[in-house]
């Protein structure tokens, strides 16, 4: 079966009725009776040629419209919303769903670090260049489409290596007022409220929502409680000139189950030893958007974005096989370990689509700039109170206090050339300047302070892509090559240790991505897209040891510098097949589809040296080693969604089955877990999801759902730190019960 490499985008019925028409026919008139032209569309979605003054021609993209399946969007079940995009590997630290970690192409899943993450086009991570996670992603009850554009988004939207991924929400632009409301209950005390207004008053426009959701958690010391509210306004000038403002807040407390050892976690899933810990933000992201038509060939939008937030967390940060517990001297437990980001981040970001003509044939130029500034405050190693509850209190100064600051400046452009009217050549540059900044204190000695040298790394960068696309009637050919790179990452120039040395040259990570691929659809019941990729990835950071003075007696200290390239390559494919189309049963039968998305991923470590120790002092040796051929920590070689979806009138219902491959956890591929359980081989697993939906009276609705319908005992990761070292097992069975109405 490995040979056969189907491909697709899951398939969504619409109807479009042709208007009752008068015909003539031998001097007789004839009315003929309304006809119902059925077609099928792509779910997901590609992106259109052109939109909202971007290019998306010869790229790789999908568009999720999440109305158009049945999902837990609830509690963002992750697995279950991208099982139609191929090559997505996802980490499932809890069920909360307050955080959504996805990756692409091997590429690492921790808070969707290797993506660019946007909502509404505009940036909601932490600092985009300085610390890229995503501790905030909106609830899906209130997003209306998610869309993935792979390495080609690079050029137009910003230099990560997965590409972009923007969450898309709702609006309602029809009626003067409308409100919808969803109500969840569910597994372990899950309670979910959503509610939403919305409408269109003249030349003024408006939505707001507040989502609220609680749960115990499947797994012992993992309750949670989130609340999402958000506030959209629009004032249309002309029909080709608008104005809007959107606000979004989100405040969690996140209770963490923390990580287990391989003996525990075979043992019980659920158990949990850590009652101590917890996560939470506050977390304010806005924007300001301005579009305009200035001609019949000429649009522009600028944006004014900002983030104001958060990231707090307390608790006792031991390895899983060090129990937390009362010290008998002191009748207390341990202090716990507080740490505190505070991020404050502005940007503008101008973009421009041009239609002009070459002969007879309409081309697209897009061009823009962008001017972003970050600043994140981070108080580390807090020592906390012995208590239980969320109290980030500390009893003195924080030991490592740090500055850091980013700049940037950015401009691209992007043109799509039309040789033909199927064949487009699009060939773009975009030019990157980033100043990273960083300056405070690293640590406390004795009562005195360890400083920080000042950091200050800045540098140019151009980027160069080139896409291509043929049409072949309802099916096309696309291939991408596209720069990108990814910058010193904070946490690259802040050493763990006060004897670590970062390297003054320090370089970002370079590479780039290419695709080739076929996608669309045929006879109205099969969809397809099936593609080759392949990434290169330089410049990884890592550690050389080295004696101190160059003298064996005095020790080593660790540098970081870059050391090697790791190569992801493979094959992305998605199919669905509209089973009662093909045998046209759709009107008596209703619709049953069978979706398919495989992916191979083959991520390995070209050319990485590590540095060992072995012997004592004076007669400690170092000795260098290279994990060349090792495979890439975390990235499983395949990754596989299988899905049966049955609709009729107003009833639809989604089985779906995702196996995933093992994966090692460290570069070295330790194959034996650790005692602690923070490295070591870690299973594939296979997993069940079903979900349903009824709507009645055009208004009601009724969900249903049951996630890991075999209850599965399993894991997609290690951690070594946050949120608690060790394994973190995924959610037994769980399920839930919604229902709604929108007027």
């Amino acid at each position: 079966m490995k040979n056969l490499y189907a491909i697709f985008a899951f398939g969504c019925c619409f109807f479009t009725h042709a208007q009752n028409q008068n015909f003539i026919l031998n001097d007789t008139i004839v009315k003929l009776d309304t006809v119902v032209v059925s077609t099928i569309r792509l779910s997901p979605e590609k992106m259109p040629e052109t939109k909202k003054n971007a290019i998306y021609s010869g790229k790789k993209s999908e568009v999720l419209k999440l109305s158009s399946f049945s999902a837990n969007l609830t509690t963002n079940n992750a697995r279950e919303v991208f099982s139609r995009v191929p090559g997505v590997n996802i980490w499932e630290n809890d069920g909360s769903g307050v955080q959504i970690n996805v990756g692409v192409r091997g590429l690492s899943p921790n808070r969707s670090w290797e993506l660019n993450v946007r909502q509404n086009g505009f940036d909601i991570s932490s600092d985009v260049f300085g610390y890229p996670e995503a501790y905030y992603n909106p609830p899906l009850e209130a997003v209306e489409s998610i869309e993935l554009i792979r390495g080609g988004a690079a050029l137009q939207y910003g230099p990560q290596f997965g590409g972009i991924l923007n969450y898309v929400l709702k609006r309602e632009n029809t009626k003067k007022f409308s409100f919808e409301t969803q109500n969840t209950i569910g597994s372990y005390n899950l309670m979910s409220s959503y509610n939403a207004i919305g409408g269109k008053l003249g030349k003024f426009s408006y939505y707001a929502y507040n989502h609220s959701r609680s749960a115990d958690g499947w797994r012992e010391n993992s309750q949670y409680k989130v609340r999402n509210t958000h506030l959209f306004l629009e004032y249309a000038f002309t029909e080709n000139t608008k104005l809007s403002a959107e606000y979004t807040n989100m405040v969690y407390e996140l209770q963490q189950g923390g990580g287990l050892t391989d003996a525990q976690f075979n043992d019980n899933p659920r158990q949990s030893l850590r009652d101590r810990n917890w996560f939470g933000v506050p977390w304010n992201v806005f924007s300001l958007n301005f579009d305009t038509k200035i001609s019949e060939r000429l649009t522009s939008n600028t944006k004014f974005f900002g983030l104001v937030g958060e990231r707090n967390s307390v608790g006792f940060t031991a390895t899983p096989n060090i129990p937390d517990e009362i010290n008998p001297a002191t009748n207390q437990f341990a202090n716990r370990r507080v740490d505190r980001d505070f991020y404050e981040n502005f940007g503008l970001e101008n973009r421009n689509l041009l239609k002009y003509k070459l002969g007879n044939i309409e081309n697209n130029l897009t061009f823009g700039v962008r001017l972003y500034r970050a600043n994140t405050t981070r108080n580390q190693q807090g020592r906390g109170t012995t208590a239980s509850d969320f109290d980030l209190s500390v009893e003195d100064i924080f030991p490592r206090s740090l500055d850091f600051f980013t700049n940037n400046v950015a401009a691209f452009a992007e043109n799509q050339f039309k040789i033909t009217e199927k064949f487009s050549i699009i060939p773009g540059v975009r030019y990157e300047y980033i100043e990273n900044i960083g300056s405070g204190r690293f640590g406390l000695q004795s009562g005195n302070e360890i400083p920080f040298d000042d950091k200050n790394i800045s540098r140019s960068k151009a980027l160069f892509g080139l896409g291509l696309e043929y049409k072949f009637g309802s099916t096309n050919l696309y291939a991408n090559i596209t720069q990108a790179f990814r910058p010193v990452l904070f946490s690259d120039f802040t050493p763990p240790a006060v004897t670590d040395v970062i390297d003054p040259n320090l370089k970002d990570a370079d590479g780039y991505n290419a695709d080739l691929g076929y996608r669309g659809f045929i006879n109205n019941y099969i969809n397809f897209d099936v593609s080759l990729f392949y990434l290169r990835y330089n410049n990884r950071i890592g550690g050389i040891r080295q004696f101190i003075n160059n003298d064996p007696s005095q020790g080593t200290f660790l540098y970081r510098t870059n050391l090697g390239e790791t190569v992801n390559q493979g094959i992305e494919s998605f199919v669905n097949f509209n089973v009662a189309r093909f045998f046209n049963i759709y009107n008596t039968f209703g619709s049953l589809e069978l979706f398919a998305t495989m992916s191979f991923i083959d991520a390995r470590y070209s050319d990485f040296s590590v540095f060992n120790t072995s012997g004592t002092a004076p007669n400690e040796v170092i000795t260098e080693s290279n994990l060349k051929g090792n495979r890439v920590e975390n990235s499983p070689r395949y990754v596989h969604n299988f899905g049966l979806v049955y609709s009729k009138n107003n009833f639809s219902s989604t089985l779906q089955y995702r196996t995933s491959g093992g994966i090692f956890t460290d570069a070295n591929n330790t194959q034996n877990p650790s005692a602690n359980g923070v490295t070591g081989w870690l299973d594939g697993y296979e997993v069940m999801d079903f979900s349903s939906e009824y709507k009645w009276l055009n208004n009601y609705n009724i969900k249903a759902g049951i996630n890991n319908l075999m209850n599965q005992m399993y894991a997609t990761r290690r951690a070594g730190g946050y949120p608690g070292p060790g394994i973190l097992p995924g959610e037994g069975r769980t399920f839930f019960v919604s229902i709604g109405a929108k007027f």
